[in-house]
């Protein structure tokens, strides 16, 4: 019997080496691993925030010193007149401004209508809801420079072109992905809270205000940033109506700098740079703030279908 036994012990210890591997050895395999994969990552990260350190180094740089090779990626001395030429040639200030109303304004309208819009979707019950729902959903699949022409004219017939209100109003009828979204958070809230709400009196709009707008603050947020990056951003938008240079965005105003500068003479990309940098400064800090809540809110979103 032991002899079976002693022969079985081998034999498994012949099939499987790494069983009488010593933990240390099993600690310094695991931490090869975990030392090759973390190299990895920073070597990914490196490589993406690159072009940000490039465009930092760039607006700070001296005119004479921005194509030297090797390449300086510390600027030295640090150059800001460039931003002082920024400032002098554009109403950068009042880009800035202009891009942070109709951001903030938009930002409003998308959550506040389509928080409505999902919660109709998800907990009220009334006929043709789900037809309704997958129209919307359609909409989804409507390329946006269809219904430019359109839009232009509506905007044209309510005189909205060359103001702010063609860029604002549009995001107080909601959006179709920002709907879908939370009512897919929404639905996965507990239906006995909106039970003993009702049981004890609350309406839809209390219900509404009181349970699922706090409960869904991941989503709304998650809806928030996405809103303000894809109102910071739009290029598209205010070259169609804006005209006034008083009354355009920042990446409008930089496109109209660019046109006006060039990038013939040395001296223009560092001004570019800078005026790009102050654009990127903002998305940066709300993205930092509200990536807890972003990564919270799309993990919930599917959770119930």
């Amino acid at each position: 019997m032991t002899r079976v036994a002693s022969s079985t012990s081998r034999t498994s210890s012949q099939l499987h080496p790494a069983a009488q591997s010593t933990p240390v050895q099993r600690l310094r395999r695991f931490d090869w691993a975990h030392g090759l994969i973390h190299l990895l990552l920073i070597s990914c990260a490196i490589t993406m925030l690159f072009p940000l350190l490039w465009l930092v180094s760039t607006s700070l740089k001296d005119p004479g010193k921005q194509f030297i090779f090797p390449p300086q990626l510390i600027p030295n001395p640090v150059y800001w007149q460039n931003y002082v030429e920024l400032f002098s040639r554009i109403p950068m200030g009042r880009y800035l401004w202009n891009s942070f109303e109709i951001a903030i304004l938009s930002v409003i309208g998308v959550s506040l209508s389509s928080a409505l819009a999902a919660f109709a979707f998800a907990r009220m019950r009334f006929r043709g809801r789900d037809i309704l729902f997958s129209l919307l959903l359609m909409t989804m699949m409507i390329p946006s420079q269809v219904t430019v022409i359109p839009t232009f004219v509506i905007m044209r017939w309510l005189g909205w072109i060359d103001t702010h209100a063609a860029l604002i109003v549009p995001s107080f009828f909601g959006s179709a992905f920002s709907v879908f979204l939370l009512r897919q958070f929404y639905r996965s809230i507990p239906q006995d809270l909106m039970d003993a709400a009702t049981i004890d009196g609350a309406g839809f709009f209390r219900i509404f205000w009181s349970i699922f707008v706090p409960l869904g603050m991941p989503a709304l947020a998650t809806i928030a940033v996405f809103s303000f990056l894809g109102s910071w951003n739009d290029l598209f938008g205010p070259l169609i109506y804006l005209n006034t240079q008083d009354k355009m965005t920042v990446t409008l105003g930089l496109t109209y700098l660019r046109g006006r500068t060039g990038t013939s003479g040395a001296g223009s990309w560092g001004i570019i740079m800078a005026g790009s940098l102050l654009g990127v400064i903002p998305m940066l800090i709300l993205y930092s703030m509200g990536q807890r809540y972003f990564v919270q809110g799309l993990a919930r979103a599917g959770l119930k279908g």
